[in-house]
């Protein structure tokens, strides 16, 4: 029953349609389609960071765009690629995006730590399927300021013409006022010196950049938009110059076009490195005129005999060195190009490097302070290129002539008196710093040697009288250091000397 009031209906109504006569039938309009499109936000700051489009109050540089179709007063019929939608005019950068999370809209990379990470693709033009009339994608800014012109269509099945609709969405803004200025050079980015044999360019062009605030060009004018001069003081900079069109010499002032200007860098003979000065005014983009407000940055390029690998000094550790005792040590260097220049800071005082040789050698003075040291050493080659590594050394002190008896020197024999026949004898030569080793040349058959903590001792007792005085060595060692002397003892009876002779 409820199947027979239901049909009725529809066939009374296909009835009417019918009589009416040039009404057409039930299932055509004569109703157009029509296309909006809007910007959630039509301003959007400059992404001078390069941060991944998203949305949410930390990503301030992306927009969500919406696109909305009708038929007459009523949603169009959904279905896939149903809109087209591009970045139509306007900026270079800029890109749309999905933002919905399928896979073939993502694409997979490294993020930095061993893993994987999926990020959006970036699109300048893209397709979107319509469900209740509409649909909505996403709009990323980059580090371009300006406006970008966002087209979306959509077709009308009735006579397959196409229908348009656009939306505007600023990016940023510019001052013009120069805020900086940066270098763009010619690979490789290095110079040979002048007449160079390796095939080396010793011509070179580069770029300066004049951005304003938001990090765009800034606008030229009539005059120098940029001064750019090479620094004295570096062998390098001796016979430089800078050529630009009718200019030539150390100092140039070029106009820019898009916030660029383009010279070339002829180098010198000498190798090291060529400081640039580049110079624009923030008063009036114009350094003709004067420089009010000055923006500068510097910048070195490399003057280069040859390529070769950078030089390394690694570094040594010279373990103990005793003061006021002659040392050398021969520091090497690997990679460069000959010949090198040495120098070093924080060596102990009496201690240096040869500049040619990198011998390093000296006494050092008894006055420097027993400590670790860590000095600095740098090397240099002929390209002006330098390295440093640490050279550790622990110093440590003489050691004092202070174990002798009485006057006794070096030039004189330094008597121990008697040891009577029968008695035990017993001799302790000390001294007054720590680390002392003891050695004993020469001695008499009933003597023996031996160490008592850091002591040298001496020890024995003599059977028959000795035909006058033994003679005997003693050398002190500390570290590097030795002091040697000559000792002599007598062997009496009684109280006086023995005659006989063992």
């Amino acid at each position: 029953m409820f199947k027979y009031f239901k049909f009725i209906p529809a066939a009374l109504t296909v009835a009417l349609a019918a009589c009416g006569g040039g009404g057409g039938s039930s299932g055509e309009t004569q109703e157009a389609y029509t296309i909006t499109v809007r910007a959630e936000k039509s301003q959007l700051p400059l992404n001078v960071a390069g941060v991944q489009p998203g949305l949410g109050v930390y990503r301030p540089y992306t927009t969500t765009v919406y696109v909305d179709a009708r038929k007459g007063s009523f949603p169009i019929p959904g279905g896939d690629e149903v809109f087209g939608c591009n970045i139509a005019a306007g900026l270079d950068t800029g890109a749309l995006y999905y933002l919905d999370g399928k896979s073939e809209h993502e694409t997979e990379v490294d993020d930095g730590n061993g893993g994987k990470v999926k990020v959006p693709n970036a699109y300048r033009s893209i397709t979107l399927g319509s469900n209740s009339g509409g649909n909505s994608f996403h709009f990323h800014s980059s580090n371009q300021a300006g406006t970008a012109r966002i087209v979306c269509s959509v077709t009308d099945p009735r006579d397959k013409q196409q229908k348009f609709a656009s939306v505007d969405i600023s990016v940023g803004g510019a001052t013009g006022k120069p805020a900086s200025v940066r270098l763009e050079a010619q690979i490789p980015g290095y110079l040979g010196t002048k007449n160079n044999v390796n095939g080396l360019l010793s011509q070179m062009a580069i770029q300066a950049f004049v951005l304003d605030d938001a990090n765009q060009p800034a606008a030229g004018v009539t005059g120098g938009s940029v001064q750019v001069r090479i620094l004295s003081g570096t062998d390098a900079a001796q016979g430089a110059r800078l050529v630009a069109g009718s200019q030539s010499g150390s100092v140039l002032q070029l106009p820019s076009i898009g916030g660029v200007a383009t010279f070339s860098l002829l180098s010198g003979t000498e190798t090291g490195p060529v400081f640039l000065e580049l110079a624009t005014d923030r008063f009036d983009n114009n350094v003709s005129n004067g420089i009010t407000d000055p923006i500068t940055a510097i910048y070195p390029v490399s003057v280069l005999e040859a390529v070769t690998a950078p030089p390394v000094f690694a570094g040594v550790d010279l373990g103990d060195v005793t003061k006021e005792v002659p040392f050398t040590s021969l520091l090497t260097v690997t990679g460069g190009l000959p010949p090198y220049t040495w120098s070093a800071t924080g060596l102990p005082a009496g201690l240096g490097v040869d500049s040619s040789t990198g011998l390093l050698s000296g006494k050092a003075s008894k006055d420097a302070e027993e400590r670790e040291y860590r000095a600095t050493v740098t090397v240099t080659d002929k390209n002006k290129v330098s390295s440093s590594g640490i050279v550790r050394l622990k110093l440590v002190g003489g050691l004092p002539e202070d174990f002798a008896i009485g006057d006794c020197n070096s030039n004189t024999v330094c008597s121990l008196g008697s040891a009577p026949v029968g008695v035990n004898f017993t001799y302790s030569f000390v001294s007054s710093v720590s680390g002392v080793t003891w050695q004993f040349t020469g001695l008499p058959s009933w003597l023996s040697s031996g160490t008592t903590g850091a002591a040298g001792v001496l020890n024995g007792k003599p059977a028959v009288g000795d035909c006058g005085a033994r003679q005997f060595v003693v050398t002190a060692t500390r570290g590097a250091a030795t002091v040697t002397r000559r000792f002599s003892i007598t062997v009496v009876s009684g109280s006086t000397p023995a005659l006989a002779c063992p």
